[in-house]
Formats: structure tokens, sequence, C-alpha cells
């Protein structure tokens, strides 16, 4: 199986989550991997593209690529043959249901299950650190209104049986989690901007880029939600027993 690296947030163009990039970029074990960038979810902007050349390509030395899905000129099997010959996938942020929902027109949330079978590292940051996992917090209804909107849960590819919210120091991100833990009795995943999580050969351990930065796990017992702090150790730590809640 592949590995997954979600981030919480943070800006990657500003290195913000550098010291984590570095980790996603060594956990390919290649002198020059080759990391494609999905970046969906943002509308595939020029600037978001430029920041991932920038940190991955000049300053981590992979290869880079990118795959533009919104064009309308890239083919199911185009978009295949991207994900499965790169070395690092990245997923950018923005709007995740609207990102999912092209992937699945495109097949892409398909070849990214490929892709994991066959053992390439999953990343990404706020939608694409929500896309690896059962479901996710979103503010996806931010993108169609400014006004009155509220955050939601979105289904994701279900590699990781848990709900995850990113941007949990964020806004009121934590009191609405809190509640849809509650109201969907799953096992929480909360990340802090500039913290990960990795999972790897059914082990996880957490990164951060910056110490303050905290992880969390959140469950549902008697009514209540628990919230547990997960260290950033240097060992890794067993899933099983991070979901057996």
């Amino acid at each position: 199986m592949g590995t997954i690296f979600a981030i919480g947030g943070g800006e990657i163009g500003n290195l913000e989550t550098l010291d984590i990039d570095k980790k996603i970029v060594e956990s390919a074990n290649k002198t020059k991997p080759k990391a494609l960038f999905i970046p969906t979810a943002s509308s595939e902007p020029q600037a978001c593209i430029d920041s991932f050349n920038y940190v991955y390509g000049e300053k981590l030395g992979c290869s880079t690529d990118v795959l533009l899905l919104l064009e309308g000129k890239t083919s199911n099997e185009q978009a295949r043959k991207q994900i499965m010959s790169t070395d690092i996938i990245y997923v950018g942020g923005g709007n995740t249901s609207m990102m999912l929902h092209v992937w699945e027109t495109y097949g892409v949330d398909k070849s990214l299950k490929e892709a994991y079978k066959n053992g390439k590292i999953l990343s990404g940051l706020s939608a694409g650190a929500i896309c690896w996992f059962k479901s996710g917090h979103s503010d996806s209804q931010s993108f169609y209104t400014k006004d009155k909107w509220d955050y939601i849960r979105v289904e994701g590819i279900n590699f990781i049986d848990a709900m995850i919210c990113p941007h949990y120091n964020e806004d009121t991100r934590e009191d609405d989690f809190n509640q849809k833990i509650l109201e969907y009795d799953e096992i929480g995943l909360a990340l802090d901007n500039n913290s990960a999580i990795e999972f790897k050969n059914n082990f996880y351990k957490i990164h951060k880029s910056d110490l303050k930065s905290k992880a969390y796990i959140l469950y549902h017992l008697n009514g209540r939600v628990v919230k547990e702090e997960l260290i950033n150790t240097a060992e890794y730590k067993s899933v099983e027993e991070l979901l057996n809640r």
C-alpha cells in the first residue's frame, strides 16, 4: 500500500509547511522523485502551480508536473497515466466537494485508489487532506456564498476510516467539528495549520512545521466528545490502536 500525508493547512508558497514537504519528498527514497500537483480544488490558478513548482521543484529537487482537469483537454486515460507515472501526488486546497465531483467525472478517484495500491505517496493540504479519508469537515459552501453558509461533512475516497478537520485552529471550526463528531458518531482527526499526519503500512506519525501547531483525535463517548492530543514522536504508532476508540 501507499503512504498518505494529510496536512492541516499553511501557505506552501511562503514555505510555512516546508519541514513537512521535506518529509514527503524524503519518503520517496529517490534522488529526483517525480511529483504531480493536482490543483482542482482551487480552480487551477497559475499562482498555485508556480508555488508548487518552486517548493517541490526548486527547493526540494523534484521533477514536477501538473494534472489539469477543468479545461476539458485531459482525457480519463491521460489523467490515469499522469497519476500512475509519478512518485508523489500532492493535492492542493480549495473547494473539496467540487474537486471530488470533477474527479469522479474523470475517474481520478479510481486512479488514485490504484496509485495507493501501487505504493505511491499521496499527500495534500486542506481539501488535499480531506480527500483521503472516509469524510471531512469542509467549508465548501463558502465558495458559493460569502454571507450565509455552514460547515458540512463531505465524503472522501476512504483510505482512512475517520472524519478529518483541517485548519482546526481557525475560525469556529473546533466547535463545529465537535458537533459533527456527535452527529455522525465517527472517529475524528483534527489538524492545526502547519501540522500533518502520515499513514504508512498501518502505522502513523505526526509531523509539524511549527512547534505550536497541534493534532488531535476526537471520539464520541457517553454523549460527549473526548479530545486527545497526538504527539509527534520519533516512533511510528499503530493506526489500529488510534482508530479503535
